[in-house]
């Protein structure tokens, strides 16, 4: 079955007009009449009456259109779709992110610039972003730390630095320059898991620094952190990048080396030309 046929065919029938059918298709109208004739040859059937004004529908002719005007219908259907899809007019973006923080902003600006973009947002901790990326399950990520590696790009976004989360009613919250990092030293601490990028980040430092604090609980989110703190458990530790208002707690800047984090936005390499996630990255960049 020749679809050229076909559209043809279908062209003629919906304008009733050899004419107009090739002003449809963007074609000459002999290439209509030669299409429409060698598909009533192979098929041996009438299709088409011929007049000298009109152009009618056999009984066949009226049968066969039916099927072709929902079949091309649909044709057009997908082409409208995928044309918006192209223009960003629609879409589906699945972004992973290992805090909400640095991620919200960039969602606000893909709103307003793209409303007719749908996101699908997946938080995790660092390694969980990380693998969702590598494994295709998003497009996009944005990540804390990632090494460089062949078939990932990768664009700086900005960076944070390790504060301490301490109660409202702590005295280190009246001090502006913040605390050092040696006055950490054998104070009571609730910390992330050892595999957060925070914690890692925090236990390289101190052990540069020679540091060595007496960790009471390990948690495994920012959540539950400030919650221990808030109910004074101990001092905990948080990103500069990610503390939020919380009446119960205050972040106080730890000064030292080796407590700066680098965040960053990723994608596969073979995918960063696609349309969608191109203009997402340049958004948040």
């Amino acid at each position: 079955m020749n679809l050229f046929q076909l559209r043809a065919f279908d062209a003629v029938a919906r304008e009733g007009s050899f004419t107009r059918a090739a002003a449809r298709l963007f074609i000459s109208q002999p290439a209509v009449t030669g299409h429409i004739k060698a598909l009533e040859e192979h098929y041996q059937i009438t299709l088409l009456r011929r007049t000298a004004r009109r152009v009618e529908l056999t009984e066949e002719g009226m049968k066969l259109a039916s099927i072709t005007r929902a079949m091309f219908g649909l044709v057009d259907e997908a082409q409208v779709l995928l044309e918006a899809n192209r223009q960003l007019l629609t879409g589906r973006l699945e972004v992973a992110a290992d805090g909400p923080h640095r991620v919200m902003p960039m969602l606000a600006s893909l709103r307003e610039r793209f409303p007719g973009v749908t996101v699908n947002l997946r938080l995790g901790n660092a390694q969980e972003t990380l693998a969702a990326l590598l494994s295709e399950h998003v497009d996009v990520a944005v990540l804390t730390e990632v090494e460089p590696r062949k078939g990932l790009t990768l664009r700086a976004l900005q960076t944070s630095r390790i504060c301490a989360l301490v109660p409202a009613s702590h005295p280190w919250l009246a001090l502006a320059q913040g605390v050092d990092i040696a006055q950490l030293h054998d104070i009571i601490m609730v910390l992330r898991e050892p595999n957060s990028i925070t914690r890692r980040t925090f236990d390289g430092a101190c052990d540069n620094a020679g540091v060595k604090p007496r960790v009471l609980l390990e948690l495994d989110s920012r959540e539950a952190v400030t919650e221990a703190v808030a109910a004074q458990l101990g001092v905990g530790i948080v990103s500069s990048a990610e503390v939020s208002y919380d009446p119960r707690v205050g972040a106080v800047p730890i000064n030292g080396s080796g407590l700066i984090n680098q965040h960053m936005l990723g994608c596969l390499e073979r995918r960063a030309e696609l349309r969608l996630i191109k203009a997402f990255m340049e958004l948040a960049l």
